[in-house]
Order: structure tokens, then C-alpha cells, then sequence
């Protein structure tokens, strides 16, 4: 188990429709968005989890990807500058431990004019959990309550009476716990197997959502389980009715590498095509830690920044110009094209798409809808190489190819070639049943 310390806190990482309109008003009263809003999104988010700020949209009706900065700008550095800054680099929300109640306070009222929601972090809510939760439950720029970081499974009875706790004063903001990655041991799990740990977590612990963190790249390799960990985390999130979360690495430590635009690229469209519901970054801000050299996270312990922050920049304004086609999106299929990983299975294109050709290079593939329309998304796993992609289409379909201008472009009438950088991801559409 992993222990850092940060602003005086101790982090240790180890359907119904009358309440579903009620939640609603809630959602509208917390954002200021028109309810109508919500409809853009795909009815089992609202029902699983009413009020998270997942559903929020952005001013023009499109829905916003929550993009979560593990370990923000610690307590000492709560100004509007940084918290800018942290805005400017694509987040929406992020986390820190706070000494107490009241810097707690003064860093929500900071977030809030830089657009950003806080998990709140103080000691407060471990030693009083309901009485927190309703100091705090009003306030604009609350995203959630942090409780633990990869518990073991002896600690998921005392976790579900904190949430539940939590829960009976403040239904609306999702109460986070992250769960370990495949590679834990069953020592440091507390189970046998990881499906079980996964699955008794679920029955335990009232979570709105579920989150794990697992780090794939290792030098310019990935990890063989990396996948399968997400095979197996979205299934348990559908099988229990709740959206998942997933993570991105940013933050050098032995024996994980520098970020890169292409390794940060493909842990972000990974974790979207497997149905990720938010992004979150470990971390931000490089932590100290006796035991892990951290270094190059996107901003330095002295507070300057790295290459990483404008990489981190990039890739989010890329996820960002996608939420529309991934945010509440229900994914049909998900599967693989070339080389299988782990635990992971082949996906056979279905119309109005006929052939998907990658070259012999790996790749993940997944089919979604929402909205009316359908999508394909297809990520190059490679983190050295790119990819030749083919795709051939039913003659009298109209497939349009998203651009990373943001827009969406009509593909050539029956087939559709390019290079996909390492990492990188393309998106095409459709309207079934439309010519």
C-alpha cells in the first residue's frame, strides 16, 4: 500500500421515474443546465446514477467528459492561478487531501471560479461523516467524496457503512473508492481471485460508480492483463448498473516511463471504447514519496511545469471534442482487431461496415450508440508504430469520420484508408436506417 502525505492528510492508495425526475431537478438546480439537457444521454446513466456530474453539459447541449486530476494543486497552493491552470490543462474536477473542514471550504470556493469540482478530502469526513456531507452537500463546486484508495477486502464492510452514512444525507454526489488493478496480489486484494474481489466490492459497498486505476505501459511495452482488467470492470459496472472509471498514468516512476502524447493517447481512447465514463490522471501534481521517485508528472513538487502538462493539455481537448460520441453512449461490441490480448476476444464487424483491416496491427474496436446515431471507434495499440487502417462500407451507407478539428467529415462512399499515429483513435457514424 502506497502512503503520501499532502496537505496535512494522510493519503493511503492501497429506477424509478418519480426519483429519477427528482434527481434531475437536482442536477438542473446544481448546473444551471436546462433539463432537457439530459436527454441527450442514454436513460441507464440517469437511472443507476441520477445526479453525478457526468451528465452535465456544457453550455451549447453537448455532454462534457468528467476529467479528474488525482492529486491537484495541494492545499498550499490553493490560489486562482493554479486552479486556472489546472483548467486551462483540460480538467473538470479534481482531488487533494485537505488539513481540515475549513481549507476544504476555501478551496471550493477557489475551484468554483476556475469551473472546477472537488472530491472532498479532510478529516472531517472520516470522523463525521453526516455531518460533512450536509456542510458541504450545497456547495456548487463539490463533485464527490473521497473515502479510500485501493482498500482490501477486510475493509469493504466498515467502507459500505461509510457510504451508506454519506448516502443518507447526500444522494446526488457520488461517494469514490478506487480498487486495485489485476496485478495486485490476493494478499494485497484480500481475495482470491480479482473477479471476486471486484464482485464482492460491488455487493458491499453502495458505490455509484465504480474505479479502478491500472498502469499498462511499462518502458514501450503494455502489460499483458491491462485489457483484460477492462473486460473485466466493464462487465461487472453493466452487470451491477453503474458507469466505471478508468485511469491514465502521468507521472514517471520506476518502472513506468515519462508520459507521452502516444502512451497517454492510447491509456485515454482505451479506457472511452471499453465505455469509461470519466478519466482520471495519477497524478497532476508529482507527489513526494519516500519509497516512489516520482518525478515529470504534468506540474513539478516546486510547482513549475513539465512537457507532460501541455501532452496531458492536448490529449484532453482530443477526449473532450469526444465526449458527444462516448458520455452516456451504451456500448454494443467491444473487441479486437489483430494479435488478442489476454482475456479479450475478436470483434467481427457487423453493417453497414463490411471489412475493418488494421494491417496485422493490434487494435481495439468498439461499437456504440446514443442519440440516434452509431459509432465505431478504432484505437491503434501499437506505442512505436502506426497503423494502416481499411475499413469498407455497405455501398448505399453514409458514414462520416470525426476530424480532430472537432467536426465530422462524409468518408468516401465504400471505403475509407488511413494512418493511425501510435496511440491514436478514429471515429466514424452512422444513422441506422437512414441512406
Amino acid at each position: 500500500m502506497r502512503r503520501l502525505h499532502v496537505g496535512g492528510c494522510e493519503l493511503r492508495f492501497g429506477s424509478l421515474s418519480a426519483e429519477r425526475r427528482r434527481h434531475a431537478r437536482e442536477m438542473q438546480r446544481l448546473t444551471s443546465v436546462p433539463a432537457t439537457a439530459f436527454g441527450r444521454l442514454a436513460g441507464w446513466l440517469l437511472a443507476v446514477l441520477p445526479g453525478f456530474l457526468s451528465v452535465a453539459t456544457a453550455g451549447g447541449g453537448s455532454p462534457t467528459l468528467p476529467v479528474l486530476a488525482w492529486l491537484g494543486p495541494p492545499a498550499d497552493q490553493t490560489t486562482p492561478e493554479r486552479y486556472r491552470e489546472l483548467a486551462d490543462a483540460g480538467f473538470n474536477h479534481s482531488f487533494s487531501g485537505f488539513p481540515d473542514a475549513a481549507a476544504m471550504t476555501r478551496a471550493l470556493d477557489v475551484a468554483q471560479a476556475a469551473g472546477i469540482r472537488l472530491m472532498v478530502s479532510c478529516p472531517e469526513l472520516r470522523g463525521d461523516p453526516a455531518e460533512t456531507a450536509r456542510r458541504f452537500k450545497d456547495h456548487p463546486a463539490v463533485g464527490g467524496y473521497y473515502l479510500r484508495d485501493e482498500p482490501n477486502a477486510s475493509a469493504f464492510e466498515e467502507l459500505g457503512a461509510w457510504v451508506r452514512r454519506i448516502r443518507a444525507v447526500d444522494e446526488v454526489r457520488p461517494c469514490y473508492i478506487n480498487l486495485f488493478p489485476t496485478y495486485a496480489s490476493p494478499a494485497q486484494l484480500g481475495s482470491d481471485s480479482y473477479r471476486e474481489h471486484v464482485a464482492r466490492f460491488l455487493a458491499e459497498v453502495p458505490v455509484q460508480v465504480l474505479s479502478f486505476d491500472h498502469y499498462p505501459i511499462l518502458g514501450d511495452q503494455l502489460r499483458e492483463d491491462w485489457y483484460e482488467n477492462l473486460e473485466i470492470i466493464a462487465e461487472a459496472a453493466r452487470k451491477a448498473g453503474k458507469p466505471f472509471w478508468a485511469f491514465a498514468l502521468a507521472v514517471a516512476h520506476d518502472p513506468y516511463p515519462v508520459a507521452t502524447v502516444a502512451g497517454l493517447r492510447l491509456q485515454v481512447f482505451s479506457d472511452l471504447a471499453y465505455g469509461a465514463q470519466a478519466i482520471q490522471y495519477f497524478t497532476y501534481w508529482t507527489p513526494r514519496s519516500s519509497r516512489w521517485n516520482f518525478h515529470a508528472a504534468p506540474v513539478e513538487t516546486d510547482g513549475t511545469r513539465t512537457a507532460v502538462y501541455d501532452r496531458v493539455k492536448q490529449v484532453n481537448a482530443e477526449a473532450q471534442s469526444l465526449a458527444s460520441v462516448f458520455v452516456g453512449s451504451e456500448v454494443m461490441a467491444v473487441g479486437h482487431a489483430g494479435p488478442l490480448p489476454r482475456g479479450t476476444r475478436a470483434f467481427t464487424p457487423e453493417a453497414p461496415v463490411t471489412v475493418i483491416d488494421t494491417g496485422g496491427h493490434g487494435a481495439v474496436v468498439s461499437r456504440l450508440r446514443q442519440d440516434g446515431h452509431e459509432f465505431l471507434a478504432i484505437v491503434n495499440r501499437d506505442l512505436r508504430e502506426a497503423m494502416s487502417l481499411r475499413l469498407e462500407f455497405e455501398p448505399d451507407a453514409r458514414i462520416e469520420h470525426w476530424r480532430k478539428a472537432g467536426d465530422w467529415e462524409v468518408a468516401a462512399a465504400t471505403a475509407y484508408a488511413d494512418r493511425v499515429e501510435p496511440g491514436d483513435i478514429r471515429v466514424f457514424r452512422w444513422s441506422p436506417g437512414k441512406p
